[in-house]
């Protein structure tokens, strides 16, 4: 490892991807704690620490806090990964979209600028809302410094001026730094929280509310779940496919043995997501709401770490895991890729019966995924709630983090497994020359 980063500084290349990647986060970081005019920050700094555990406190932790004193970066790239979601969505139910995406890199471009124009409309509707319930008192007495339609014209045009850039960032990340831009930014925004969870804790422990054993036990049961997130995220099954012999030209291209890898998490953290917004729907209305009826409810039956809640929320993130999988790997398609390159599952029919084992063999690791994610998201919420955990330690936040990480960490791999390549073919060519 030690040997793998010093020989990141001898490739060029690669040392100012690393260093253009970090001056990009770098400016995010500040745009994050640039304030949108015409708002008193102190008090929406003080409705966000009572809006923990809402819909709020979710978008909060994704923006890497730049919701919480409603900066120009507030709406963070959320429009533009529901957006992408969406519009994942409608490639199944459309057919025109089915086909466009079937075209290969052109047809995703196109796909991918339609994204950026919803993102556009997603962005307007969010901040024309956010706008009228900081003008309405929803965000408390006296956010804004002079309402009106110019306040709202205003917003409207700083917040989706601040999510187009971010989705502007992230693009030249992608392209000019090292790793996935958009996925960077969130990481970015998740890790920004974690010195002050730190300093809370610490300060927990100089005031006697949290003792220094409960400190190492939570750091070595973090440490734990890291280490098993990072083995499930890299594990794969591998279905073995047998090429037969093909006649190209006037040539014959030998038969080998090639596989198709199916992870183990196919879904990734869109599961957690999706349940963590529509659990976190009521418990934002209950804040809202004056009846004592949907309070006394929402109290009772979806309380944040309660039974029924963690019930609930593992049923959900378990029908996403299906849901999602089902969107993104297509059985019959498999099949009949490996129909038309000449290969075959050993042992299985071609056709029919090959999206047959290929959806079964999908089926029960979609299943372990599942039962994965639910308890890395469920057992870190009961484990904070047991130990007043000061801080929010949860698994959405960590599947993402581990996921950006090892994405991260393989494409600089990957550049350096090809300087080497490149050395050594050199240097055999070098040889070859000397040898004539």
């Amino acid at each position: 490892m030690i040997g793998g980063i010093q020989n990141i500084g001898k490739i060029p290349e690669l040392r100012q991807r690393i260093l253009f990647t970090f001056g990009m986060l770098a400016v995010y970081r500040v745009g994050c704690a640039v304030v949108t005019p015409g708002i008193n920050a102190s008090v929406i700094r003080d409705f966000f620490k009572q809006m923990e555990g809402t819909v709020f406190g979710l978008f909060n932790l994704f923006s890497g806090g730049a919701l919480e004193q409603l900066s120009i970066f507030s709406l963070g790239i959320m429009p533009y990964i529901s957006a992408t979601i969406i519009f994942q969505l409608l490639t199944v139910v459309i057919p025109q979209l089915e086909a466009l995406k079937k075209e290969g890199e052109q047809g995703q471009k196109k796909i991918n600028q339609w994204s950026r124009y919803a993102t556009i409309v997603l962005a307007l509707f969010q901040s024309l809302l956010i706008a009228t319930a900081l003008e309405g008192g929803q965000f408390g007495a006296g956010a804004v410094l002079n309402p009106g339609w110019a306040f709202k014209a205003m917003t409207m045009v700083t917040l989706t001026t601040g999510t187009a850039f971010i989705m502007w960032l992230g693009e030249q990340v992608t392209e000019r730094g090292i790793g996935n831009g958009i996925s960077l930014v969130i990481f970015s925004g998740i890790v920004a929280g974690i010195p002050s969870g730190v300093l809370q804790m610490f300060e927990l422990i100089r005031t006697d509310q949290f003792t220094p054993l409960q400190a190492i036990l939570l750091t070595l049961f973090a440490l734990v779940v890291v280490g098993g997130v990072v083995f499930v995220e890299r594990a794969q099954r591998r279905i073995p496919i047998q090429h037969a012999r093909r006649v190209v030209g006037k040539k014959v291209a030998q038969g080998g043995m090639s596989y198709f890898p199916l992870r183990v998490n196919t879904a990734g953290v869109i599961p957690p997501i999706f349940a963590s917004s529509l659990l976190m729907f009521p418990l934002t209305l209950r804040q809202f709401s004056d009846s004592p009826t949907i309070q006394t409810f929402i109290d009772r039956f979806l309380n944040p770490g309660g039974m029924t809640y963690n019930l609930v929320y593992v049923g959900l993130i378990m029908f996403f895991c299906y849901f999602y999988t089902a969107i993104v790997i297509n059985p019959v398609d498999v099949s009949e890729n490996i129909k038309r390159f000449g290969g075959y599952i050993p042992g299985i029919r071609p056709g029919a019966k090959t999206a047959e084992y290929i959806d079964k063999v999908l089926s029960r690791l979609t299943f372990i995924g599942a039962v994965y994610v639910a308890a890395v998201c469920v057992l870190p919420v009961i484990l904070s709630a047991r130990m007043n955990v000061p801080f929010y330690f949860g698994g959405t936040a960590l599947l993402i983090c581990v996921g950006v990480a090892l994405d991260t960490i393989g494409q600089i791999e990957a550049h350096l497994v090809s300087r080497e390549y490149e050395g050594f073919v050199k240097g055999g060519r070098t040889r070859g020359r000397l040898g004539r």
